[in-house]
């Protein structure tokens, strides 16, 4: 459910830059560090919304491939904790108590 919402919310949100981004479209000047152009102001607020949404997924990315690595290393290390807590236990058993 909470999908379902995160699609809605995108959606309405990309709804609303377009409908912004149709409303203005008059040409204005943007200003290079070599020059200097004339853009329709419609391009300028799609691609910064556009470069927007990539570093957001870029950074999503890297954080998740940080996410995986950690949660490799853990489930290496817990696997060795298992086979210590293993070995340990059947060094322990064999001295069973004799009871009288």
């Amino acid at each position: 459910m909470k999908r379902q919402w995160s699609i809605v919310i995108a959606i309405l949100f990309a709804l609303i830059i377009a409908i912004f981004a149709v409303i203005n479209v008059e040409p204005v000047q943007v200003d290079y560090l070599f020059g200097q152009a004339e853009w329709p102001l419609v391009l300028i607020i799609l691609g910064s919304v556009l470069m927007g949404g990539f570093l957001i997924a870029t950074t999503g990315f890297i954080r998740i491939v940080a996410l995986q690595r950690k949660l490799k290393m853990v489930e290496k290390e817990n696997q060795l904790l298992k086979e210590k807590l293993e070995n340990d236990q059947m060094v322990i058993a064999p001295h069973d108590t004799v009871e009288e």
